[in-house]
């Protein structure tokens, strides 16, 4: 196909996979540069995007769609505004502190990572923020900072009176708040980056490393892992958790702030207890974020036990679900792995199989090493929710772990998929 050295230049570029977007988005941001360019077709286009690195870039851009707004998973500027105090009272004054957003798109991340340190009473002199993107055109959309209302999502926009003034064209960011964010372009694979090892308190990374192969996760984990100061916290995705745990971080264990430090040496024997990967809050339905797509995975050839089918939901004087589905997510973040195993017990034989406690048994199984028995649990999960984020990352990771590359490739990209949808 005309198309697979178009894909090969994207991976080898930006190290971007090209399934887990989806070829389709990339045919047709070849048609639309063919069409800028006046390009014949694809082999006139090609030689125009070898001759010119103008070009390259503007194919680069057409294909990646920016999708972020101010203070998206709020739980995580929350941490960090207890984690910076806390640093800073470490480092006694020796310097500021240093914070990377990568990508920072157009700007919204590291503008909130600013306006949460102010918030939280810390001095402007005492945090410094880098802001990278491979995009220039984002880069320069950041510069401006101003912004629509796409940017502002969620009930709590009280920061926008404090920090934005309005315009006509949306939202201008303060000045006081610019300042403390240095944007650049940047590629998270450039070898430059390594005069940085070492250099950040916070890295915040996030949904970047599931649109990649396996490959260059690890790539890009290393470059994210360098980067960052040995006592410094590396903020990810919802859906990138496992992939941290299987390479050397752990989770804090703050809920939802999906916060991750290095667990090697001192560090690990620091844990009490098998940490997992912190997940979002567990309630009786669906979370908004997650809206899932009506394409369904494959059920397991296996045929799964009358015991996983759906029954008429019992309760136990009077508590609910959600109370128990709770519990297990504040034991298994903390750690309490046997509590934890426990609850989701008593969860199933209480009340009608659920995919979360599935996919929480799995995560139980996994940490602890019985990959057969993680397995079987995040299939079951599966069943029951097709679309399961987490389940499909974990299952993913796991199969990967035992060779079954392609497996894990179609998880990963329904996994990508569903990210994708939940976002729109």
């Amino acid at each position: 196909m005309n198309e697979q050295r178009f894909f090969r230049f994207l991976r080898e570029r930006i190290g971007l996979d090209v399934e887990s977007v989806g070829a389709s988005m990339v045919e047709r941001a070849l048609r639309q540069r063919c069409v800028a360019v006046n390009a014949t077709d694809l082999d006139d286009y090609w030689l125009r995007l070898q001759q010119s690195m103008e070009e390259q870039q503007a194919l680069i851009e057409a294909v990646i769609v920016p999708e972020t707004w101010f203070f998206r998973y709020p739980e995580s500027f929350t941490a960090l505004a207890s984690l910076a105090h806390k640093r800073l009272a470490e480092l006694a004054g020796a310097r500021p502190l240093r914070l990377l957003s990568l990508p920072c798109s157009t700007g919204e991340e590291p503008y909130s990572l600013a306006m949460a340190l102010l918030d939280a009473g810390i001095a402007p002199g005492a945090f410094l923020i880098d802001g990278m993107d491979i995009s220039p055109s984002s880069v320069a959309k950041a510069g401006q900072a101003v912004y629509g209302r796409n940017a502002f999502r969620g009930s709590d926009l009280s920061f926008r009176e404090r920090y934005f003034d309005a315009v006509d064209e949306g939202h201008q960011l303060h000045q006081r708040v610019r300042e403390q964010v240095n944007l650049q372009v940047g590629n998270v694979l450039d070898p430059a980056l390594s005069s940085r090892d070492g250099l950040y308190d916070f890295v915040f990374c996030r949904n970047l490393l599931i649109y990649f192969d396996l490959a260059t996760q690890q790539r890009v984990f290393e470059v994210l892992k360098r980067l960052l100061h040995p006592q410094g916290v590396l903020f990810i995705g919802p859906a990138e958790g496992s992939l941290l745990a299987r390479l050397g971080m752990r989770p804090l264990g703050i809920a939802q702030s999906f916060a991750y430090v290095r667990h090697e040496g001192s560090d690990a024997a620091q844990v009490a207890a098998p940490a997992l990967p912190t997940r979002r809050r567990l309630p009786a339905q669906p979370t908004p974020g997650y809206s899932l797509p009506s394409a369904a995975l494959p059920r397991p050839v296996r045929v799964l036990p009358a015991a996983v089918r759906p029954a008429p939901v019992r309760e136990h004087k009077g508590e609910q679900a959600s109370e128990v589905l709770a519990s297990i997510a504040r034991l298994a973040n903390a750690g309490a792995s046997e509590r934890a195993r426990a609850e989701c017990q008593r969860y199933l034989a209480q009340f009608a199989p659920s995919a979360q406690v599935y996919y929480w048994l799995g995560l139980l199984s996994d940490t602890e090493g019985d990959a057969q028995q993680a397995l079987s649990h995040y299939r079951k999960a599966l069943y029951l929710e097709p679309q399961h984020p987490e389940a499909l990352v974990h299952l993913a990771a796991l199969l990967a772990a035992q060779g079954d590359l392609a497996g894990a490739r179609r998880l990963q990209e329904r996994a990508a998929r569903v990210g994708r949808e939940s976002e729109r």
